[in-house]
């Protein structure tokens, strides 16, 4: 799952499941006459909503087993499993209902999630600590994506995660990367490491305190307990910490260099420069007139990029590569920048100092297609008109901005939807 929206910072939801970077499981494309091991009692016995579905269920159950999953799991794991109406509306809802990069960073870092963040990074010291000195992840980074992904444990979901799979699976608009999270869920269970009572999660299947999809488990859960089991759903957050420092630590997170620095720009910043494959050490962009809101240096961690996630309205951060590490645990740079702003606030960082343009709204999907509409039609080719402010889109933007004398900057805000109406 990729939606990182670097324009007008569209995004879905405060809390946004992890995305499995695992090579997709092979799936057969038919389903052969079921072997003489095969049942029908667990058909019988699924409350299903209609045939289709059982339908679905005997054709999936060959793929499942076939995949390594055995017929006593299988019939445990699915005997109760149910078509939940309300995981369909989610999933295909998402779209219409966003928020800005200010809106969402007043709820991802509000006062009270900090406070509890410097609460629980307290109570959880000592294993935070040995956990950054095994993998040499902060502490802080790992309490901040806590707080997101669960509310610091409090909202892991409750959902039964291999009903919410198998309806996503079945009547999803991803049904193949859904069967590949239900088959491995199968997995955990056979492996041992929770019940399927235990198996709650979120309506998209993100499990535990800082809401693993199955995949994400397989590859870069831990056991860091040492009880036997990679345990992320337990009321003790030990494993899903560690595990989810695991994970930052096989994407190559580096510790002691910042996700981002806010910056200020200079009055005749060129805004073409914003953009995050053009990247200079903070020295060179110093030399540029790009300096800390501190005013203080900033020290040279690597090359850094200017990310304006409001366009020139708003505030301006460079931002180094464990920003894009932590891409890989959630591709939304508004919950990058949620995460990594927090993450300096529990530890005693100020507020981000600049003015976001609080005028503005977040574009509607219908807006977003009209914008590309309207770019293409204008001789800005955005490829496509699918709702998505991407990397295509926004160089359609740039052109756009840079013909009718704006700053290039970007930033598909309602401003220039109302300019191209024109």
């Amino acid at each position: 799952m990729s939606f990182r929206v670097l324009s007008a910072f569209l995004i879905t939801a405060l809390t946004l499941a992890p995305v499995s970077q695992a090579a997709p499981v092979q799936l057969a494309t038919s389903s052969p006459p079921e072997p003489a091991l095969f049942t029908s009692k667990t058909e019988k016995n699924i409350n299903h909503k209609d045939a289709r579905l059982a339908r679905w269920v005997r054709s999936f159950r060959y793929r499942a087993l076939t995949s390594g999953i055995p017929a006593i799991t299988f019939e445990a794991a699915m005997r109760d499993v149910q078509y939940l109406e309300k995981v369909i509306e989610l999933d295909r809802n998402q779209s219409e209902f966003t928020k800005t990069i200010w809106d969402y960073l007043d709820i991802a870092v509000a006062t009270k999630r900090v406070t509890n963040g410097k609460t629980a990074l307290d109570k959880w010291h000592r294993t935070l600590r040995e956990i950054e000195d095994r993998y040499q992840v902060e502490k802080a980074i790992l309490v901040a994506i806590w707080g997101l992904e669960s509310a610091y444990g409090e909202k892991r979901g409750d959902i039964p995660v291999i009903s919410a799979l198998a309806t996503l699976a079945y009547d999803g608009r991803r049904g193949a990367f859904f069967e590949e999270q239900l088959i491995t869920a199968l997995k955990i269970l056979n492996n041992g490491d929770t019940t399927v009572p235990g198996m709650v999660g979120s309506w998209a299947g993100a499990m535990g305190h800082t809401q693993f999809m199955p995949t994400s488990y397989r590859d870069y859960a831990v056991d860091f307990t040492g009880d036997g089991k990679r345990d992320i759903w337990s009321d003790n957050p030990s494993d899903a910490l560690a595990s989810t420092a695991a994970y930052l630590a096989e994407f190559g997170w580096t510790k002691g260099m910042p996700w981002g620095v806010e910056v200020r720009l200079p009055a005749d910043f060129n805004y073409g420069l914003a953009q995050r494959r053009i990247k200079k050490r903070p020295s060179d962009w110093a030399r540029a007139g790009v300096v800390s809101v501190t005013g203080k240096p900033i020290p040279d961690y690597g090359r850094a990029a200017v990310l304006l996630p409001a366009g020139a309205k708003g505030a301006a951060f460079l931002v180094f590569k464990n920003f894009e590490v932590l891409e890989n645990y959630n591709s939304a740079d508004a919950y990058v920048i949620g995460v990594g702003h927090l993450a300096d606030r529990i530890v005693g960082g100020s507020k981000i100092k600049a003015k976001w343009p609080r005028e503005d709204r977040a574009l509607s999907f219908a807006e977003r297609q009209e914008m590309q509409r309207r770019l293409t039609s204008a001789g800005f080719n955005t490829q496509g008109i699918d709702g998505k402010i991407g990397p295509l889109t926004i160089a359609a933007v740039r052109a756009f901005q840079r013909r009718v004398g704006l700053p290039a900057d970007g930033y598909a805000s309602l401003q220039l939807l109302e300019r191209l109406r024109r």
